[in-house]
């Protein structure tokens, strides 16, 4: 029995790299054993096949997953120990296929999808923001057009399986189909690859996308741009590209849905008599927040209307503000004098909630 290389081993990685690291070290690798650099050495012919069938494996997040459970012998992982699962598989699809919609025969799975992490400010959460973003994609081959094969020749139809992508086998008593060894699965195969794609029909591009971020969105909010992911092999539609959202910490507003909460120091004076305060909201607005004669600190004050819009709805939610009442450190001597001479007329109704404290700790220790 033939032992195989670990994926990981192969690639020169660690188990734990990210797709960026297992991309940039399959990069390396194949320019270093590419037959076409050591005049078709057999031996570094198959260090090629094996790298690309390890970043094929790597570079996909079902098949990582799988290989990284059942090494070789999982699903999806060629022959060997995975035999008795995928012929499980193909039982299920060749009775059950049909009627979900058609089986793999003749079809080549389409690319993978990709994750992109945007962070924004809470402002471009409130208003939308339509920003362009770069990435790292693979797309169709132009020299060939996606098909794989070299520029005026094409695919022809695979004689193992005729076509269909799958043949069949006798197991016990079932009679069970299976992807084409020779074609695995597209149903043609191509004597004379594209040089420039390697017959996959596709190659590594750097591209740039508009990205239009609706108004409303919050943290882990998802935006799907169909077809922007991983190009297909050979013709195959693309994967599609997942934007997730992440919203900057603010330094006056926390949030909570389409509410808002933030905090506002007052003046004494202010919580005592009453009036009003100003509060800046991310719609670029002064909000007038009306505080009651005898504010206490602590206290709430929500004011309708003034919090986030609605994601792809109609409102806005609420803007709470939590009043702190600032006691003054820096006093003039008029200033002092004034507060004796209030002092000197307090009668304790002032601040009933110090005034029944003080009384029940007197009473407690029998004073």
């Amino acid at each position: 029995m033939t032992t195989q290389m670990d994926y990981y081993e192969l690639l020169e990685v660690e188990r734990t790299a990210d797709d960026a690291t297992i991309k940039a070290a399959f990069r390396k690798l194949a320019i270093r054993y590419h037959p076409d650099k050591h005049g078709g050495c057999k031996d570094h012919e198959a260090k090629f096949k094996a790298i690309n069938e390890a970043y094929d494996c790597l570079k996909d997040p079902q098949k990582r997953a799988a290989y990284d459970r059942f090494g070789h012998a999982g699903p999806g992982m060629g022959s060997g120990g995975g035999q008795g699962f995928d012929a499980f598989s193909d039982i299920f699809e060749s009775m059950f296929g049909e009627f979900m919609g058609g089986g793999r025969g003749g079809q080549t799975r389409r690319g993978a999808d990709l994750r992109y992490d945007m962070e924004i400010s809470l402002e471009d959460a409130f208003h939308g923001k339509a920003t362009d973003i770069t990435i790292d994609v693979s797309g169709p081959c132009e020299p060939c057009g996606g098909t794989g094969a070299a520029p005026g020749t094409m695919a022809k139809r695979c004689q193992t399986c005729a076509g269909h992508g799958k043949v069949r086998a006798q197991q016990g008593f079932f009679v069970v189909e299976r992807a084409c060894p020779t074609c695995h699965g597209a149903g043609q195969v191509i004597a004379d690859p594209c040089r420039n794609c390697r017959g996959e029909g596709r190659v590594d591009k750097t591209v740039t996308l508009d990205v239009n971020v609706p108004p409303g969105v919050d943290e882990g909010t998802r935006i799907r741009l169909s077809g922007q992911g991983e190009a297909g092999a050979r013709g195959a539609p693309p994967g599609d590209l997942y934007i997730f959202i992440h919203v900057a910490r603010h330094a006056i507003f926390e949030r909570e849905g389409t509410t808002l909460y933030a905090r506002a120091p007052v003046s004494f004076t202010t919580a005592a008599l009453g009036g009003e305060i100003e509060i800046p909201g991310p719609d670029g607005e002064l909000h007038k927040i009306h505080l009651h004669p005898g504010t206490q600190s602590g206290r709430e004050v929500r004011h309708r209307g003034a919090g986030m819009p609605v994601l792809q709805g109609r409102g806005r939610g609420d803007l709470v503000v939590r009043i702190e009442v600032e006691i003054p450190t820096k006093l003039t001597a008029e200033q002092k004098d004034l507060l004796e001479q209030f002092r000197a007329l307090e009668t304790g109704e002032e601040c009933p909630v110090s005034t029944g404290f003080f009384d029940k700790l007197k009473r407690a220790v029998g004073g």
